[in-house]
């Protein structure tokens, strides 16, 4: 998600908050267009996003140990 975040930043010359509240909506707006059993899947792809990035981070900061 944090590469999502820098690029979102770069491109459209926003700060973390306002990337992060723009991801957010187009998230919701997704979610709201999808049948509910789907909908939860945009949820999952989100916070898998997340979780790579905070695993890849994890395993940075193993390796500095």
């Amino acid at each position: 998600m944090q590469e999502l975040i820098q690029q979102l930043k770069d491109k459209a010359g926003i700060t973390d908050e306002q990337a992060v509240k723009a991801i957010e909506a187009v998230k919701d707006f997704v979610k709201s267009k999808l049948p509910p059993v789907i909908a939860g899947n945009v949820d999952a792809w989100f916070e898998g996003m997340a979780g790579s990035a905070a695993s890849k981070q994890d395993a940075a900061d193993d390796f500095l140990d």
